[in-house]
């Protein structure tokens, strides 16, 4: 079992005391790093350093930050969800960390989707009937995962499913 415990320490974020969500920081009491490239090939991190290593990655509608000494939680809506998202990441952390002679670590963050390739790929009318000011608003809600082909009104279903068919690889669904 790499990681056994941790601190962990909720508060709402500085820059803007009137938020409602709440984040979380988890100090390990355990160094994590070495598994690092393991969870990024497991669970498709969105970023990655090598050095100080650390990967961030989209699970139960976070954003997730592991450092070998850390694990970052953004945006949770009460204290008890932390305790259900580092219990599964502590789960995470270990199993991986079990199989890691059957897993092929990765050293670099997953390929996003490019705004301008989706965009080409929109009708450019601006309507906002997609609920969005602009479609390249929208096309950068599609290249992050907030929105898919379907959420644009005015996409024939061949546009719809070339748009799919581009975003398939990118696997935005994390």
């Amino acid at each position: 079992m790499l990681l056994r415990s941790y601190r962990k320490e909720i508060f709402r974020p500085e820059c803007n005391p009137s938020f409602q969500s709440l984040h979380c920081i988890a100090h390990l009491d355990q160094d994590v790093g070495e598994v690092i490239p393991y969870l990024n090939a497991v669970l498709g991190g969105s970023q990655f350093t090598r050095e100080p290593p650390s990967v961030t990655f989209k699970a139960h509608g976070k954003l997730i930050t592991v450092h070998p000494r850390e694990i970052a939680i953004n945006a949770l809506k009460e204290p008890e969800e932390a305790d259900k998202i580092l219990q599964w990441l502590r789960d995470e952390i270990n199993s991986i960390w079990e199989k890691r002679s059957e897993i092929t670590p990765k050293y670099e963050p997953l390929k996003k989707p490019q705004v301008f390739t989706i965009l080409k790929q929109l009708p450019k009318t601006n309507c906002k009937d997609c609920g969005y000011p602009t479609c390249t608003v929208f096309a950068v809600q599609v290249a992050e995962g907030g929105r898919g082909p379907e959420h644009c009104p005015h996409l024939s279903p061949e546009q719809r499913q070339a748009l799919q068919a581009y975003l398939e690889p990118f696997d935005l669904n994390g």
